[in-house]
């Protein structure tokens, strides 16, 4: 049975500290799920209460960060359908100060039967706003897709982070995403913002990876961070044996850019909550 939240629209986000973003790219194979488990770890890395909500039903983030597929009692799409509370839902990863709520293929099933759902844009925000205060930072795994379980991630988070391929189609696909948060923030959540763009997979031998990137820093200028991470034979392997990169070789090209994004949103986190103390 699916439940209604019935939230009221024009309630401001409580939260204060907890800042949630999603990580987000509607095109698959673009490194979203390995953005989102290896940024979580590096920030839990430099001392972080970080959490991860895996709401693609493929559970890459799940699966790579050591959980079994299918074995969790209770996921993400039980929050989403039913009256189950966050808390219930999360479970201790194998990095220290690094939680997740998993899910199943299940959760695949929820696009269809959040159709019927009244204010069914604001579901996973209303699970948790008022939740999740014990951490620092919330890491949405989306969905490669721009259906309701990506809008409500949208709708829940105070901005999105898009890992971006270096290839020929990565700035046509982006627009369509670009569309949908104007969208959303116009309509459902007025304080949604782009965090920021991550160059994903770049072979610097591909003179096309070059042309790709400068493209998309004359579109987005400084959105776009510095830190580029590499096609890494380390980071593909990683998730075979359930582990974030920066555990299963520290010392690599991969982990090390990883690494270094942390460091970037961090002071671009810092930046913004300088500027909002000082407004």
């Amino acid at each position: 049975m699916v439940h209604s939240t019935q939230p009221n629209k024009r309630r401001p986000n409580s939260r204060k500290t907890t800042r949630i973003l999603s990580v987000a790219n509607q095109k698959g194979g673009v490194g979203k799920t390995t953005t989102a488990v290896n940024l979580g770890t590096a920030l839990a890395a430099v001392g972080r209460k970080v959490l991860i909500i895996d709401l693609d039903p493929q559970a890459n983030a799940t699966t790579g960060l050591g959980l079994i597929h299918g074995e969790a009692e209770l996921t993400s799409y039980d929050i989403v359908i039913d009256d189950v509370r966050l808390e219930e839902t999360i479970v201790h990863t194998l990095v220290p100060g690094l939680w997740i709520v998993p899910t199943s293929v299940h959760l695949s099933a929820a696009e269809i039967e959040l159709v019927g759902v009244e204010d069914r844009e604001y579901v996973l925000r209303d699970k948790i706003v008022g939740h999740v205060e014990d951490f620092d930072y919330v890491l949405i795994d989306c969905p490669p897709a721009l259906g309701l379980l990506t809008i409500n991630a949208l709708v829940a988070s105070d901005a999105v982070l898009v890992p971006l391929q270096c290839e020929y189609y990565a700035l046509e696909g982006m627009s369509h995403l670009v569309r949908t948060i104007e969208r959303v923030r116009g309509n459902l959540n007025p304080h949604l913002e782009l965090q920021g763009v991550v160059l994903t997979m770049f072979d610097r031998r591909n003179n096309l990876c070059d042309m790709v990137a400068e493209d998309v820093r004359d579109v987005f200028g400084d959105k776009v961070y510095q830190t580029v991470i590499p096609r890494n034979v380390r980071v593909s392997e990683a998730p075979s044996h359930g582990k974030p990169v920066l555990l299963y070789d520290l010392t690599c090209a991969g982990s090390q850019a990883y690494a270094h994004l942390a460091s970037e949103v961090l002071k671009r986190e810092r930046a913004l909550r300088d500027g909002q103390v000082a407004a």
